[in-house]
């Protein structure tokens, strides 16, 4: 099982909560949820060890939201599509169209090395390292979402 499969499992363990995530309203109020949990770990400087709190309800947060919102009336809005998109990678990789792999794979390093990026400015508490690592994060998530979206019109039946 790819590391991908592993972390669907885990917040979409099923075919009714990736229809719930598609709901725009969970696609949003997840992703804007970066810069709170940025804030959260960068707490730590003024609340010390109580920053586990606001960053334990936001881990939370992220693990709920798929579950929160009821599956949407349409799924032509752009963040649906882009989770359907999403969950047609996830579970059909071997069947992706050739002209979305390559770019895929690029927004997936892409993503990860910003969040190392992300990671590091929060440890060392370097305000740019830490903004450019999130903008980095947005940008390259952003393209992602967007191509997933590209890969969900290619393949929807």
């Amino acid at each position: 099982m790819r590391i991908t499969q592993l972390i669907a499992k885990v917040f979409l363990p099923d075919d009714e909560s990736w229809l719930e995530h598609a709901n725009p309203w969970s696609v949003w109020t997840r992703f804007i949820t970066l810069p709170f949990l940025v804030l959260a770990v960068w707490s730590r400087v003024w609340i010390g060890w109580y920053c586990v709190v606001p960053i334990s309800f936001l881990v939370i947060w992220i693990f709920l939201n798929p579950r929160l919102f009821g599956k949407p009336a349409s799924f032509d809005r752009w963040g649906s599509r882009a989770v359907l998109g999403e969950r047609f990678y996830i579970n059909q990789h071997a069947a992706i169209p050739v002209q979305h792999k390559t770019v895929i794979q690029i927004l997936n390093v892409l993503q990860t090395v910003s969040g190392l990026l992300l990671i590091y400015g929060l440890w060392e508490l370097n305000k740019y390292h830490t903004f450019y690592g999130m903008a980095l994060v947005y940008v390259s998530k952003m393209w992602f979402l967007d191509r997933m979206v590209w890969l969900y019109e290619d393949t929807k039946v």
